[in-house]
């Protein structure tokens, strides 16, 4: 036997862990380069492809490059080294390392991007929020219980704690002192599940890329509701938080990298060297005020 797996090898269990199939309609996931009868001995984990991404993997010698976002979203008739994205192609190719990619796929796979974002804040009880077919387990999104009630403040400040830091923060609306006792996560842009989250009645909602009317219309209409409701402070929910997409989608990564490991294992296959880029990837690199 040999003393590493295949390119394929790998693929096959990336795929076993989150299946294309799953990954929505207008997505691109699965393997963007490589030969699928290459030997892979170190594999990276990243949100991004970005350059930096691609030095780090070059320079520690990655056979692998595993990322969230897919370098080709859309249809492309060109690879060439004169354009940004097919230098990215052609600097992995030449040096023997391989791309692959996990995206929606990922996102509502069990112990994918929404699990591992609902673990770190604390979502006990979890289902998802929005599930494909019949299936409980797999579907955008989380929803679930806090493992103890907290202030909106406490629970934005627990949220900054556990993800990398960005230049944006972590933004959140509604009243500071308010309690939440249950919650709603989406790793990366979660507005367009807005009606979604209204309809799982949670006290706040934790997602990315927040834009100004939907979250403004959103809270308006919690405040009014609340108000007719006969609440007389008129706060109402869901409260708002809103991350940096790279950093509520970061946290996955280390999940991918164990799950891949365990993967190789059961199924009888030699073991590979993960690692896991800190590199931020976020575009935003500061902030004035």
């Amino acid at each position: 036997m040999s003393s590493a797996p295949s390119l394929a090898d790998v693929v096959r269990v990336l795929d076993g862990l989150y299946p294309p199939g799953t990954a929505e309609g207008w997505d691109a996931v699965g393997l963007v380069a490589g030969d699928p009868v290459a030997e892979v001995r170190r594999v990276l984990f990243a949100v991004d492809p970005v350059a930096d991404v691609v030095d780090e993997a070059l320079e520690w010698g990655a056979d692998l490059l595993v990322t969230h976002h897919p370098l080709f979203l859309r249809g492309t008739h060109s690879v060439a080294a004169t354009t940004f994205k097919g230098s990215v192609v052609h600097r992995l190719v030449t040096s023997g390392c391989a791309l692959h990619v996990a995206h929606t796929n990922a996102d509502s796979a069990p112990r994918g991007v929404a699990d591992a974002l609902a673990d770190l804040v604390g979502i006990a009880g979890r289902r998802p929020l929005v599930a494909k077919a019949e299936d409980t387990e797999i579907g955008i999104g989380r929803v679930g219980t806090l493992t103890e009630p907290v202030t909106l403040r406490d629970f934005a400040r627990r949220v900054a704690d556990a993800l990398p830091a960005t230049a944006q923060g972590i933004r959140f609306s509604g009243d500071p002192g308010a309690m939440v006792r249950t919650a709603a996560v989406v790793g990366g842009s979660g507005d367009s599940l807005f009606d979604d989250v209204r309809a799982a009645d949670v006290d706040v909602y934790v997602t990315s890329d927040l834009r100004h009317h939907p979250a403004s219309e959103l809270r308006e209409r919690a405040r009014f509701e609340a108000a007719t409701a006969g609440h007389p402070d008129g706060s109402g929910t869901p409260f708002l938080v809103d991350t940096a997409h790279f950093a509520s989608e970061w946290p996955w990564l280390a999940y991918a990298a164990e799950d891949l490991a365990a993967g190789l294992a059961a199924g009888g296959l030699p073991g590979v060297e993960t690692r896991v880029s800190d590199i931020v990837t976020d575009p935003w690199t500061g902030v004035a005020r």
